[in-house]
């Protein structure tokens, strides 16, 4: 449990440092060189990520966001990356389709989150959604995005994922 909450310690880092990133731009003609003591090799990962609150820089869901990096960071460096992104609980709507995501936030606009979430499904992640919050909301598969997987219950899965060796991630 003390490397779990040391991975989260470090995602959360990785969140706020996110939202500094504009800044280190503007001062990246004028910045002091970088070296790196400690590369980062990885050949192969499995990774889950807890999507239970919706936590945003700016209007970008950090979550989708660090989905999308890391598939795109591990397709650079010819690694092997198995994803699944668990959502339930506040950010399970996030996977609704514009329909249902119209209804369920009072909206006309649909789900700004669409593409991203189609673009990782195509990129390879299996992104599920919670049944048991599904069955709270009212929510059936109908309503879900194309491609969205629907587990018993999303904690039970990450458990079920940790265990076959999954390294969770909480944005």
């Amino acid at each position: 449990m003390k490397l779990m909450a040391r991975i989260v310690l470090i995602l959360s880092a990785s969140s706020a440092m996110t939202a500094l990133l504009p800044a280190v731009s503007a001062w990246a003609d004028t910045a002091p060189t970088i070296h790196i003591d400690v590369p980062v090799t990885i050949k192969e990962a499995k990774v889950v990520f807890n999507m239970d609150h919706a936590a945003f820089n700016g209007d970008t869901p950090v979550g989708l966001k660090h989905m999308t990096l890391l598939l795109k960071r591990f397709q650079q460096t010819g690694s092997t990356l198995s994803l699944v992104g668990v959502f339930h609980g506040d950010a399970g709507y996030m996977l609704l389709n514009d329909e249902a995501y119209n209804r369920v936030r009072k909206t006309s606009t649909g789900n700004p989150y669409k593409n991203m979430v189609e673009d990782l499904i195509k990129q390879g992640a299996q992104i599920e959604e919670c049944g048991v919050s599904m069955k709270a909301n009212n929510w059936g598969n109908e309503n879900l995005l194309p491609g969205v997987k629907v587990n018993s219950g999303a904690i039970g899965r990450i458990i079920q994922l940790v265990q076959e060796n999954y390294v969770m991630i909480q944005p």
